[in-house]
């Protein structure tokens, strides 16, 4: 075992140095975008008012009216990648030109328009079939002529603003109105207005905020009370989960026209520089708009020099559509970017760091082998492990690598209004203690599920083991899967690499080396964890000019600090919603889930493991606060240096790799991100071990195999390594059909079930009279309500627990009375 343990090591080592030596050669310092050569259309075509869009990869143009409005268009265009050009003529019904354009999954949206003397309400939708433009006029038509309109599409909705009512006399709107797809036939549906004025010609981009995807309206013209056109330089997001506008200032360039969504939270502006500016030679600027930090910063200037710009997404680059009024000619010029991410190898420091601490988790666990006697060495480590060891492990599990990286990330996008929800095990530790406790140290048992059958019966405890296996193989899988993601964005280390690295090495030291392994190996990375936190939390600090000072006046100017609403709310995630779903959270989690509950029997007494307890709870407290805090320090640096802030990394949560990967010196790198491989870990080892133990002591020794000795040891160590594996291949099974999204439901439908056990056992500790006929009711009732209050959202889902939990107490309790008390 020994040697096989040694011989990975070493493969690691290996993958490790192969992986970045291929990258090596290459690396860059920094984003950039790759601009191609600019194509002319081959013939005269309409270059203003165009109606737009992409179909199969190909840029269609439909409309569209001359530079002197002397013609207004019927054709359409097509524009393959290879430049290649192709006309359909009368496309459509009649000449248009300035409508809304918007690209669905099948097929370009085109909304209102008009031509030299009227506004139309028409909609109507082109597809490709049979390499032939159709259109399709059997949309609902919109509430009155439009034309100007800013135009984009969320959540399957489309929404419309603002535009122009009629072409003379001139008369501007502010109408906000929505189409939701899903049941066309409804039609357009008016929303509330917002707080600025009419205007035509606006930007409306959808892009996240941090928290859930939002609509940004930029810039437009307005006209003032002498009728003359004026540049907009205002700007307001529209939340639709809210139903409310908010203003982003007043401080966005003049001529912006046209902008794309990048990366997670970035809009990249293309502006055409006004006509007022005293520069003699015209320029065309790309800037980015960060919607977190709402920081500004001009990017660069863009080839070519154009007197109006559309600009269109197509695969993974953007296409600018561009018209040069002043080159004499009536000509459309495309010009394609590819944002160029960043390309940068660990080093040979970087992965000397790396490769040693994988080496010392493969000591530890070569050591520990040696101990490993009979299943009571295996799974409860022989009752030798140390108080304040346990404890470490108690918070190294709870501690895993997305906690790592979406701590910080939520702190960094929106404010503390979590924090009590992370500290929550402060206000459940004495029932913990009180309670739990000293019901499963004087009973002797290995698991938790033990319990439900001397309480209850043996269909219960099967039932609920069961559920908390399948659930800890799931988890497993995500916990390798998400931390991959973001170090392969950030670092460019190979997805299958990381998991294959994490999942592999934890398999080998959990499987020989049982809890002891788990429990000393988890208080190692509780150190790598949080020292490299508190590097980081003073190097960021250190790096703005006013330094600690600094970062708390920005943090407290932008309210990063708030604890959220203090008004009673259980549908939004006000504070008391917070402490409430904190409560039975981690009374659930620490009292039922046996990869908790099994670090309480892993010490030689009751006082022992009550001190495990408070030891992870007042480590809780500080650790929250220094992730919290990285977030905050994030936030300011970035507001100080926004040109810092990756343009193509789509995954928020990875802000924090991001800025070690960029930002760190060389050593420290390796170590942070060994720190993220330790997060994980230490949430893989204790899972294995656990949903193990159930599993051997629950299901194997309870109905297979009475006894125990040597082949009872063994199965313990083969079904740790067969969980390891299900669960790594159900990460590589993500990583290969990229269905991270599936893990939300799967996340969901087990909790609904899992969230009812907390009650169940407090349902056992607390009352005389529940037998099993009311527990089996309350478990099947608790999952019916949560089922109810998922699908009409009656609570926020910080809740979920909490109404499992409360349903299948009080109903359980209610259903006993009406059996018989045996």
């Amino acid at each position: 075992m020994t040697r096989i343990v040694n011989n990975c090591v070493a493969l690691v080592c290996l993958c490790l140095f192969w992986g970045q030596s291929l990258r090596a050669a290459d690396a860059s310092h920094s984003e950039q975008i790759k601009w191609g050569n600019e194509s002319v259309f081959n013939e005269d075509h309409n270059t203003l008012g165009l109606f737009s869009g992409v179909l199969g990869g190909q840029i269609v143009l439909a409309g569209g009216t001359s530079d002197d409005y002397s013609r207004w268009g019927r054709n359409a265009v097509c524009l393959s990648e290879n430049a290649g050009f192709a006309l359909y003529e009368d496309v459509l019904s009649k000449p248009l030109a300035y409508g809304a354009s918007i690209t669905l999954s099948d097929g370009i949206l085109c909304i209102g328009g008009r031509d030299s003397s009227q506004c139309y309400e028409d909609v109507f939708f082109v597809t490709m079939q049979q390499g032939k433009l159709n259109v399709s006029e059997d949309w609902p038509p919109l509430p009155f002529p439009l034309s100007n309109a800013a135009g984009a599409l969320l959540d399957n909705k489309v929404y419309l603003f603002g535009g122009r009512k009629s072409v003379s006399p001139s008369r501007l709107s502010d109408s906000f109105f929505v189409l939701d797809l899903s049941n066309k036939s409804r039609g357009w549906k008016e929303l509330p207005g917002y707080p600025g004025c009419v205007r035509e010609d606006a930007i409306l981009v959808v892009q996240n905020n941090g928290v859930s995807p939002c609509l940004y309206l930029l810039g437009g013209q307005t006209e003032t009370e002498e009728g003359l056109s004026s540049c907009l330089t205002d700007g307001y997001v529209y939340n639709p989960q809210l139903g409310k506008w908010s203003s982003l200032g007043s401080d966005f360039p003049k001529g912006i026209c046209a902008a794309v969504a990048s990366g997670a939270n970035h809009i990249l502006l293309f502006q055409k520089e006004p006509e007022d500016t005293q520069h003699l030679k015209k320029e065309n600027a790309l800037w980015k708009y960060h919607t977190i930090t709402q920081t500004l910063v001009k990017s660069e200037c863009i080839p070519g020099t154009y007197d109006t710009m559309q600009v269109l997404q197509r695969n993974r680059s953007f296409v600018i559509l561009g018209s040069n009024a002043s080159s004499g000619t009536n000509r459309l010029y495309s010009l394609q970017g590819d944002i160029v991410p960043l390309e940068k190898g660990l080093g040979l420091v970087n992965i000397l760091v790396i490769i040693g601490y994988f080496a010392v988790l493969a000591g530890i666990g070569i050591y520990f082998s040696r101990r490993q006697k009979s299943t009571n060495d295996y799974f409860k480590g022989g009752g030798r492990i140390p108080w304040w060891a346990a404890g470490l492990s108690l918070f190294g599990t709870a501690l895993s690598a997305i906690t790592f990286m979406a701590i910080p990330s939520k702190a960094y996008a929106t404010n503390w209004s979590y924090v009590l929800f992370n500290t929550g095990i402060v206000f459940v530790a004495p029932v913990i203690v009180y309670v739990f406790i000293p019901f499963f140290r004087r009973l002797n048992i290995t698991t938790a599920y033990e319990y439900l059958e001397i309480r209850f019966n043996v269909f219960i405890r099967v039932i609920c083991s069961l559920a908390f296996i399948i659930f800890q193989v799931g988890r497993m899988g995500v916990v390798l899967f998400l931390p991959s993601i973001a170090l392969n964005v950030v670092t460019g280390l190979d997805i299958f690499l990381c998991i294959g690295i994490m999942g592999v090495c934890s398999i080998l030291y959990t499987m020989i080396g049982g809890i002891e392994a788990v429990v000393w190996t988890d208080a190692i990375q509780v150190i790598i964890l949080l020292g490299g936190a508190i590097f980081a939390v003073i190097y960021i600090s250190c790096s703005l000019p006013g330094g600690l000072g600094e970062t708390i006046d920005i943090a407290v100017a932008n309210g990063k600090f708030d604890l959220g609403a203090t008004n009673f709310d259980l549908k939004d995630a006000t504070m008391w919603t917070v402490i409430i779903a904190a409560c039975f959270t981690h009374l659930t989690t620490y009292g039922t889930d046996q990869s908790m509950v099994q670090r309480y029997l892993t010490t030689s007494s009751m006082k022992e493991a009550r001190k495990s307890v408070w030891t992870n709870a007042i480590l809780t407290v500080p650790a929250t606060l220094i992730f919290f805090f990285i977030g905050t320090a994030l936030y300011a640096y970035y507001k100080v240096y926004p040109e810092n802030l990756s343009i193509s990394i789509p995954n928020g949560d990875a802000i924090f790799p991001w800025y070690i990967f960029t930002q760190l010196p060389v050593g420290i790198v390796g170590l942070l991100i060994s720190g993220i491989f330790a997060a994980a870990m230490s949430t893989l080892s204790g899972s294995m071990n656990s949903a193990a133990t159930a599993y051997i002591v629950d299901i194997y020794s309870r109905f297979f195999h009475k006894g125990e000795g040597g082949n009872e040891l063994h199965a313990a160590r083969m079904a740790t390594c067969v969980i390891g594996i299900i669960s790594l291949s159900f990460a590589f099974l993500m990583a290969t059909w990229n269905i991270a999204s599936l893990w939300d439901e799967f996340n969901k439908i087990l909790g609904l079930i899992l969230g009812s056990m907390g009650g169940l056992f407090m349902l056992g500790m607390l009352t005389k009279r529940a037998n099993s006929g009311g527990a089996i009711i309350g478990i099947v009732a608790s999952i019916i309500v949560q089922l109810f209050v998922a699908r009409f959202q009656t609570f926020h889902l910080l809740l979920y627990t909490a109404s499992g939990f409360i349903s299948c107490f009080v109903i359980g309790y209610l259903a006993s009375l009406f059996f018989k008390k045996k």
